[in-house]
């Protein structure tokens, strides 16, 4: 596993970015997951005897990166997911795609209904038994030869509901094949970053807002770079 890479830690909770290859819950891999990679790095650091505790307030999808949090108190971890539960909280992702959206910008609209046995998510303009309506609204911040980079938020929390979403229209996540993209990503990264995150300190109530870095990689960097331009 890589190094955690800490946002924000105190007493209560710690937000990491998290890199494409962690792991938030465990899976059939069998591996590492980032809560035990946490609970051992709090065992270290503080000398803690015993049980450390790490809860797992939300997940990104494996290929994904950026900002995660993790709550070190039972208390925190309640109060925490009832601000996810709630939507009190703001994610804002970065995603590289394949082909210019047809617009700059628009809210896009869908019913998606998750395969379990394939663990995908199939997406309709109309409702089908078993679906759920599907809400994000994206922006275009930049541009290459041939990949863009836009800015989406999310009004509804799906499965795979960005990666679905802008296949739907197109627009397939670099490295995403399960979702059309022609070729997989080196790393096993797809290019979806969750880079701003905004919670309610679970105590204190003060806004927390969080900056993720992307990924260290070349066409990231240009990326960021002209959109911290415009």
């Amino acid at each position: 596993m890589s190094e955690l890479e800490i946002l924000y830690e105190d007493n209560h909770l710690l937000i990491v970015n998290k890199k494409a290859s962690d792991i938030v819950q465990g899976d059939k891999t069998g591996d590492v997951t980032m809560p035990d990679q946490i609970k051992a790095y709090l065992k270290e650091k503080y000398q803690k005897p015993g049980n450390v505790f790490c809860g797992v307030v939300h997940r990104l999808d494996r290929p994904t990166s950026g900002a995660v949090v993790f709550a070190r108190t039972s208390k925190a971890l309640e109060r925490l997911n009832a601000q996810f539960r709630d939507k009190n909280t703001s994610k804002v992702y970065w995603a590289i795609v394949d082909a210019k959206p047809p617009k700059n910008s628009d809210t896009l609209v869908h019913f998606l209904k998750k395969n379990e046995k394939q663990n995908k998510s199939y997406a309709t303009l109309t409702e089908v038994a078993g679906s759920k309506k599907a809400i994000l609204t994206y922006r275009l911040l930049a541009t290459s030869d041939k990949y863009h980079l836009l800015e989406i938020e999310l009004e509804t929390g799906r499965h795979h509901q960005i990666r679905v979403q802008l296949a739907t229209i197109g627009c397939k996540i670099k490295g995403d094949v399960k979702y059309g993209a022609r070729r997989s990503n080196a790393d096993g990264s797809i290019g979806l970053h969750a880079r701003f995150l905004e919670i309610d300190h679970p105590t204190t109530k003060e806004r927390i807002k969080i900056v993720a870095p992307v990924p260290d990689d070349s066409l990231w960097n240009v990326f960021e770079k002209q959109a911290l331009n415009k």
